[in-house]
């Protein structure tokens, strides 16, 4: 058995000396080969993808601490580096988008943040699922429009210390600059100063935080024991409505 077996393996060392490795010295190119010679291909033309940027948007919603306002955030940027309040229709005069939002019905107020949209409902009855909806598609079509947000006409609201402030005055509008108001944009509102007189700072409350059933203890609690412990000057904080120049906002620039 094993003189048999030798032979065959010699046998099989011999007929792999008549075999070499294969090498394959080809390369597949393209221009050379045919993929389908019985079917001639047509060249490609380049597809067209037609991409609608605002139907792609997703819009999430937070809610506030003001069960009227609910804060819509696109995805975009709103206004950037400020806000802008539009509590009736007549200020919303430079605004498209604003104008846009007041024809949803049930929306009383419109509020602009750097990178939100806050919109108060006229009263606690009426439904958001009946409102937001109406409100995703006008803030979705108004971005395919290719409008601005504001126009050149909007009034800029100057919240940064100016030359003119006194040392106290400075401190106060930084720390509100710094501190508070991004805490308050956060649950869609602002806080603006108005003024400082006998120990009182003048604040005017904005978005969300307007007929807020928590604004007073977001005022006292909140913004009046942080201006406290760093200004000893402060002795107190109270809220203003800033009717007259609500009213100014309003009125379109005279052209005189």
């Amino acid at each position: 058995m094993a003189a048999p077996m030798g032979r065959w393996l010699c046998c099989a060392a011999n007929l792999g000396k008549g075999f070499s490795p294969l090498v394959r010295t080809e390369s597949y190119t393209t221009a050379t080969h045919t993929l389908y010679p019985f079917a001639a291909r047509k060249p490609q033309l380049p597809l067209k993808v037609l991409y609608n940027p605002a139907r792609c948007m997703f819009i999430q919603t937070q809610d506030t601490p003001n069960p009227n306002s609910v804060k819509f955030i696109p995805g975009r940027p709103v206004l950037e580096a400020r806000t802008m309040d539009f509590p009736t229709l007549t200020s919303a005069y430079c605004s498209p988008l604003a104008r846009h939002l007041f024809r949803v019905q049930g929306v009383k107020s419109v509020f602009f943040g750097p990178d939100f949209i806050t919109i108060t409902k006229d009263s606690e009855e009426m439904d958001w699922n009946l409102i937001k909806p109406d409100i995703y598609a006008t803030i979705m079509d108004f971005y395919s429009s290719g409008l601005p947000v504001v126009t050149e006409d909007a009034p800029r609201s100057e919240t940064a210390a100016t030359e003119e402030d006194d040392e106290v005055v400075a401190m106060i509008k930084e720390l509100l600059d710094t501190r508070i108001r991004p805490t308050v944009q956060e649950d869609g509102g602002d806080v603006l100063f108005r003024g400082f007189q006998d120990g009182i700072v003048q604040l005017k409350l904005q978005g969300s935080c307007t007929n807020c059933p928590s604004s007073i203890i977001t005022l006292k609690n909140g913004i009046q024991n942080m201006l406290q412990f760093y200004i000893p000057e402060v002795e107190g904080v109270e809220q203003v409505t800033d009717d007259d120049d609500d009213e100014d906002v309003g009125k379109e620039p005279s052209s005189s």
